[in-house]
């Protein structure tokens, strides 16, 4: 069977219906790796005036490797004055109330679309027939409010400031939904389910205690997701770790429609379907670690296994790693994923891939 794209195969699985096909799915797949599978070089091309020649070439890899939709972002985190506390180890921008009421906040929704609108616009104008996206402005509230105050700093302002601590989560998703507002209003055409990553956890636990996830982030994702589901899209949420402890906070309260991350040092892929298939779509189920240590004949025995043992379980479900597809993944690791959840989908592979 030739592969031909339908994004519709991915909003059903993200409304926890069964699709026509299973789709595959990854929310971030290094351009190194894009790069490396088409043997062209065009990363750079975003930078300058050849922006839609890299973005034919990005939505050419999506297409070529068998995917439904184009998984893009830009994160917020990219236009934050003063940010990177949380990916770059930056000094913190906001530890005291005075630099949270100094802070740039009415300028920030401006900066994003000046950075990034020809990014989206471009991306549009360039999809292959029969596909759209998935993604939108990236990062979550949670790591929005790292980026400025980091981790550390905002666990002493939870003791020292207990109004700061509550203010910068509001203040944070205000900014938030301006920014997705003009983003659905402008381009939500092109996308047919919007996500974000909000990491809540990590191997043992959540990053915040599990009340104050509820207090804190739950109504905020809730006005962000009813604004979302306002324009008719579902809503993925991204979130790594072990977060089991608000998963139906996040399912009941904030209203996700799907989620993604999955690691079997956690939980493997099918007690995420098992405890929530009825509820909500499950995308992911390949752990990430294993592309990168196992060999090609034991990623495909592992991946083979993880499709058997869900794709005929209830609710819908997307396959794909369990985390990203950074660059340090070997190439042939990520094709053996990618080849051998398709074969078991009954699809011709492209020679070359």
């Amino acid at each position: 069977m030739k592969f031909q794209p339908d994004y519709h195969n991915i909003v059903d699985a993200a409304t926890n219906k069964k699709p026509k096909r299973i789709p595959l799915y990854d929310h971030i797949i290094a351009d190194e790796v894009m790069e490396a599978v088409l043997k062209a070089d065009f990363a750079s091309l975003i930078k300058n005036e050849r922006k839609e020649e890299y973005f034919k070439q990005y939505t050419r890899f999506f297409l070529k490797m068998g995917y439904d939709t184009v998984s893009f972002e830009q994160c917020i985190t990219k236009i934050l004055p003063g940010g990177g506390a949380l990916y770059c180890h930056a000094d913190p921008a906001i530890k005291s109330f005075e630099e949270f009421k100094n802070y740039p906040w009415d300028i920030l929704a401006d900066r994003y679309f000046e950075a990034f609108s020809n990014d989206f616009q471009t991306l549009g104008k360039v999809m292959p027939d029969g596909m759209k996206a998935i993604g939108g402005p990236g990062n979550g509230v949670f790591e929005i409010v790292q980026d400025l105050c980091g981790y550390e700093g905002l666990c002493y302002i939870a003791a020292d400031d207990p109004a700061l601590y509550c203010g910068i989560f509001e203040k944070t998703a205000d900014l938030m939904m301006e920014i997705w507002k003009r983003f659905l209003e402008c381009f939500s055409d092109s996308y047919c389910v919007c996500r974000f990553g909000d990491d809540l956890g990590f191997r043992s636990q959540t990053l915040l205690s599990a009340p104050d996830i509820r207090k804190l982030l739950i109504p905020q994702y809730k006005r962000l997701i009813a604004q979302i589901h306002a324009f008719e899209k579902p809503f993925l949420l991204h979130s790594c770790g072990c977060i089991f402890d608000v998963m139906d906070d996040l399912i009941c309260g904030a209203g996700i429609d799907a989620k993604h991350s999955n690691e079997d040092a956690i939980a493997p892929f099918h007690v995420w379907v098992e405890k929530y298939g009825r509820k909500i779509g499950n995308f992911g189920g390949i752990d990430t670690d294993v592309l990168c240590r196992e060999s090609l004949e034991e990623i495909r025995g592992y991946v083979e296994n993880v499709f058997r043992e869900n794709a005929g379980k209830q609710g819908g479900i997307a396959f794909g790693s369990g985390n990203s597809i950074p660059d340090y993944v070997p190439k042939e690791g990520y094709l053996t994923m990618v080849n051998t959840l398709r074969c078991l989908r009954g699809e011709e592979i492209e020679e070359g891939f």
